[in-house]
């Protein structure tokens, strides 16, 4: 049986419960590994599911110059487990003061895939990002000149605008007056929350794409206080309501080529997230596809998942499509709660939670 004969597209077969999938292997278009002790310990969860992962540049030092991009990728090459083949793909941290010329040097020489639009103080380690996006217009020229894609962090960060609107403010006034000053630029709109963004990629889904996370299908804002405050499902953007959920899960499963997978797993210690001021970011990195495949699964729509998680991203990247083959299994299974790193834990995001799909053969 062929990739692409392995579902039978009827209602009926549609709605008939089947006890495993094999897809193309997955992508991860928007992935944070850290570095050090943290890399090392997190990568094999995602080096396990993910055939090649977009490398988020937003270290300590931010990863600015095509240079720390190829020392970086090194590292993580490093701690692969033995026998594994994941590929980083790296990207370039923006900055007020980022060399055009730099750009097009880490491009060309193929360091860069794409480079990485933070606005300053918008997230984790987005202190150095961009404090207003007319300093990089000349950046912003080459990059379209030279087809290298933008990923943005699509928040506005004035203080005075309330959390769960800065994703729609910042497409208002900063999104759509980039799109039309640089009609040639592609973009990726990262870990889409509301359904304005999921309207924007949509409607200009011929240049631009949207990263939808494993988290934002599962969880909404009432969920990080259920019980008392939850800080490891803080994340940012933060979850919205439930209408904004429910839009997500349409866009991911509806088959358009807009959408596809960007996990934006972000580990952080549990110390970190245990604060008085925690840091935002969820580890997904575990548990993943096991989401998403659950996910399709209730929405009657896994004959989609492979275009979703193995293709569409692929595509619009000029990127081809993995060979090898994963099995996801309707099994229960369940991730460990946490991962150890040195003297602290990572908690895991649905961790020591029974899954109703679970990881099968992985075949290169």
């Amino acid at each position: 049986m062929t990739l692409d004969s392995l579902f039978d597209a009827s209602a009926e077969s549609k709605k008939r419960k089947v006890d495993s999938i094999r897809i193309r292997r997955p992508d991860d278009w928007h992935v944070h590994l850290r570095d050090g002790a943290m890399l090392r310990a997190i990568l094999p969860f995602t080096a396990a599911q993910f055939a090649r992962g977009i490398i988020m540049p937003n270290l300590v030092p931010p990863v600015t110059t095509a240079a720390a991009a190829a020392a970086y990728r090194s590292r993580i090459l490093a701690a692969r487990p033995v026998g594994n083949d994941f590929e980083p793909l790296m990207t370039c941290y923006l900055t007020d003061t980022t060399s055009p010329d730099e750009i097009q040097k880490g491009h060309s020489e193929g360091v860069w895939v794409a480079a990485k639009y933070y606005p300053a103080g918008a997230t984790t380690n987005a202190h150095h990002g961009v404090t207003s996006i007319s300093r990089i217009r000349p950046v912003l020229e080459r990059m379209e000149r030279i087809g290298m894609p933008l990923l943005i962090h699509g928040e506005a960060t004035d203080p005075a605008v309330d959390i769960f609107d800065r994703e729609a403010l910042f497409l208002e006034q900063t999104l759509l007056p980039l799109l039309r000053d640089h009609q040639e630029l592609k973009a990726v709109v990262e870990h889409v929350t509301p359904q304005e963004a999921v309207d924007v990629v949509r409607a200009h889904g011929s240049r631009i794409a949207g990263t939808i996370t494993p988290h934002h299908l599962v969880i909404n804002r009432t969920s990080l206080f259920q019980g008392g405050l939850r800080p490891h499902l803080y994340c940012l953007p933060v979850a919205k309501r439930e209408h904004h959920r429910l839009a997500l899960r349409r866009a991911a499963t509806s088959g358009d080529p807009c959408f596809f997978i960007g996990t934006d797993t972000a580990p952080h210690l549990s110390k970190a997230k245990e604060a008085a001021c925690g840091c935002a970011g969820v580890f997904v990195g575990a548990t993943a596809l096991q989401t998403y495949a659950q996910v399709f699964d209730e929405e009657i729509a896994l004959d989609r998942l492979e275009a979703f998680a193995s293709l569409n991203g692929a595509r619009f990247y000029g990127l081809p499509a993995n060979t090898g083959t994963i099995e996801l299994k309707r099994r229960a299974a369940a991730a460990p709660l946490a991962v150890r790193v040195d003297s602290d834990e990572v908690m895991v995001f649905r961790g020591g939670e029974s899954m109703p799909w679970s990881l099968g053969e992985v075949r290169p």
